[in-house]
């Protein structure tokens, strides 16, 4: 009896203990779980900020750009740096810096296939302020070419695999020297020297894609440099170690030397080309290049089931043919109440001409008849004898 007693007592322990155990999971699990929709809203929120204040200084730079070609000053897009000494532009570049810093914390908080999409708010914004600030005009043609590539870019976010989570500067370092990752960091150098040296001195000034490929290549290495200095951010509280990391100096020195050229010929296109072009279309290539070196890094797409695959490709072609229409029909002057306009005049005339021509009761048109009756006249007519003197010729058609 003493021994049945001791075992139930035993159950009973173990019982209770696997019992905590498992509330104890739960909890933490529960608790992880807030945390990560927490930091998600967070890095969301962060991103929309961004926008605003990114979105905002492109504006403020173009405005400042204008008033120095308007003072005779070089302008940048030939080379000049007159722009450094005028406060609206450093005005800009401050309020570009702080939603710059914005998006930096949000990458701490949310994965770059969240947050980098998200900047297509900035799109939006651009084009409101420069149509209230600037005066420029985007056409309907246009402004259906944002809404593709708005659209495009939220299929993306929606289909585009989980970020995987890497947690320290040695889990970085191995993705990073993968062969994968080298080949396509040295495709897209090549890419960007070809672009600096040889097209941007030739066509430059007339193609807006030059400059902005350029900025947008370089998007590769400044994400994933953030991502990198981010991990360092948040260890460097429990391991002091990580600040002399070499890949601590290599991640920085790679973000200030991508931040520099971009900011460089950004400059340049904004100031040669129009900003409600020029936003749109680097949004849409520094997307499309952010997150392909994130799917690359981090090997993303094994984990992708075959629908999303397919509507990531669909969502890239939307994209495409959305900057299509913004290069190839940005001279085209349409708005949509000339569009409106055209459907009345056009009903008008066709009512005009059905008056004229009036079709006849048996179902025919009037005018086969007439064609008829003049042909046999011809006939007739060529068919009698010449006259003594034979003048012109006289057609007869009733």
């Amino acid at each position: 009896m003493q021994y049945i007693h001791v075992a139930e007592d035993m159950c009973r322990n173990g019982s209770l203990a696997n019992s905590t155990e498992s509330l104890n999971s739960a909890q933490l699990i529960g608790d992880s779980a807030q945390v990560s929709s927490y930091n998600l809203s967070l890095g969301v929120i962060l991103a929309i900020f961004s926008a605003f204040l990114i979105g905002s200084s492109v504006i403020v730079k173009k405005k400042a750009l204008l008033q120095l070609a308007r003072q005779g000053h070089t302008r940048a897009g030939n080379g000049g740096h007159g722009y450094l000494k005028d406060w609206l532009w450093w005005g800009g570049l401050l309020t570009m810096g702080l939603g710059e810093v914005a998006n930096f914390v949000a990458y701490l908080f949310a994965p770059a296939t969240v947050v980098t999409p998200l900047g297509a708010l900035s799109v939006l914004i651009s084009a409101v302020l420069s149509s209230y600030l600037l005066g420029e005009t985007l056409n309907l043609v246009g402004k259906l070419g944002c809404l593709l590539c708005i659209l495009g870019s939220t299929l993306m976010v929606i289909h585009a695999p989980k970020e995987e989570e890497v947690t320290s500067l040695q889990e970085m370092t191995v993705k990073l020297l993968e062969p994968g990752f080298l080949v396509y960091a040295s495709f897209v150098l090549l890419c960007c020297a070809v672009l600096v040296c040889y097209v941007a001195p030739r066509v430059g000034h007339s193609n807006i894609l030059v400059y902005i490929s350029i900025c947008s290549l370089l998007g590769a290495f400044t994400v994933s440099s953030v991502k990198g200095l981010g991990i360092a951010i948040r260890t460097v509280f429990s391991d002091a170690s990580v600040i002399g990391h070499p890949l601590t100096w290599i991640l920085l020195i790679a973000l200030i030397a991508s931040i520099l050229t971009q900011v460089n010929y950004l400059n340049k296109a904004l100031d040669t080309f129009n900003t409600l072009l020029v936003y749109p279309i680097y949004y849409v290539f520094f997307t499309s290049v952010v997150l392909s070196s994130s799917v690359i890094l981090f090997q993303e797409w094994s984990t992708m089931a075959g629908v999303d695959v397919a509507a990531t490709l669909g969502a890239f072609l939307v994209i495409v043919v959305g900057v299509a229409m913004l290069h190839l029909f940005k001279d085209v002057e349409i708005s949509f109440h000339q569009l409106i306009g055209q459907l009345p005049t056009r009903a008008k005339t066709e009512g005009r001409s059905e008056e004229r021509i009036p079709p006849d009761e048996g179902g025919g048109g009037g005018s086969k008849k007439e064609d008829k009756s003049g042909l046999i006249d011809n006939i007739y007519i060529e068919s009698l004898p010449p006259m003594r003197e034979e003048g012109p010729r006289v057609f007869i058609i009733s």
